[in-house]
Parts: C-alpha cells; sequence; structure tokens
C-alpha cells in the first residue's frame, strides 16, 4: 500500500482570483494526484502577485508540511506571469530536470512548450513543481511526471532505500 501524499495546489489567475473565471486545472490536478496516492489538503486560487505567491508558497510548506505542491498557471511570457520568479525565490534547491522533461515531451505535441518558464524544486522537505495553467497542459505535464513523483519524495525525506544498480524488471527505472 502506498503512503499517502499531502498535496497542495496554488491556481495562479488573476481572473480566477477575482472570481471571473472558473478554474477547471487544479480539479483535475487532484483527481490525477490520486494515482500516486495523493490527497489534496490545501488549494486556494491567487492572482499573479509575486509576494502572494511567495507567501503562499511558505505557507504550505512551512507551516501546514504538504510533501507535494503544485502551481498552476503564470509560467508563460506575459507580463503578470510571475510563478517562476515567486517559485525560484523560495526553492532550497532547483530540480530543473523535472520541467525540462515536461518541455521536451510537451514539444512533441506543441511547439508552443518551449515558452514555457516553469520551474521545480524542493524547499525544505517538499516538492513544488511549476504546471501549465490549462487543463489540457496540466493533463499532458502529469503523464510525463507522475510516476517519478513518489520516489523523488522518499529522497527527499531521506526514506528512500538503497538501490543503486538494482533495476526493476521491465519498467526501464532503476530502484
Amino acid at each position: 500500500m502506498m503512503k499517502m501524499i499531502k498535496v497542495g495546489v496554488l491556481t495562479i489567475s488573476d481572473k480566477g482570483a477575482k472570481g471571473a473565471r472558473k478554474d477547471e486545472s487544479g480539479p483535475l490536478i487532484e483527481e490525477i494526484v490520486k494515482k500516486i496516492a495523493g490527497e489534496v489538503k490545501y488549494y486556494k486560487i491567487i492572482p499573479d502577485e509575486i509576494e502572494v505567491i511567495k507567501q503562499e508558497l511558505k505557507k504550505v510548506v512551512d507551516k501546514l508540511d504538504l510533501d507535494l505542491v503544485f502551481t498552476t498557471g503564470g509560467t508563460g511570457l506575459g507580463e503578470r506571469d510571475v510563478t517562476p520568479e515567486a517559485t525560484s525565490s523560495v526553492i532550497d534547491k532547483e530540480i530543473p530536470g523535472i520541467c525540462e522533461i515536461i518541455r521536451m515531451e510537451s514539444f512533441k505535441k506543441t511547439r508552443r512548450s518551449i515558452l514555457s518558464r516553469a520551474v521545480s524544486g524542493m524547499r525544505k522537505k517538499s516538492l513544488i513543481i511549476n504546471l501549465p495553467g490549462s487543463p489540457k497542459g496540466v493533463e499532458e505535464a502529469l503523464e510525463i511526471i507522475l510516476s517519478s513523483l513518489p520516489h523523488a519524495l522518499e529522497i527527499i525525506k531521506g526514506e528512500a532505500k538503497e538501490c543503486a544498480s538494482k533495476r526493476k524488471k521491465d519498467s526501464g527505472d532503476y530502484c
């Protein structure tokens, strides 16, 4: 049985925060993370304001002690897209491979994926990942990375077992 993963979801949207746009991406994340025993413990729609994003990211990690935090939205080239800057300012270690693989694999479906400025990293013992704002983008991104996240969290929390060269049969994964 998988250990429950405490998840936070922050939807970054000026219109969503004002109630002028329905958030479809946040609830979609909540459904998808169930596949890895994820349970959303905190969900909030906030505006594209760097200080608000930073405060919320610190809150979900430092006060609520969530394992995995997803942001959705604010990763593009628009003037108000500041999610990557806010995230970068609060993480302790960047984990570039997560967003790199999302961009690479998404590029096979849409060439616009290279315009994403999303970042991911660790703050204390939590993993923070910026996802696209659209439901389609969220679904595609999570499809790419979801299976790797439980192991990443085990490593971050110091719970991973020794597995240097043991390869799981037929999975292509080590450990």
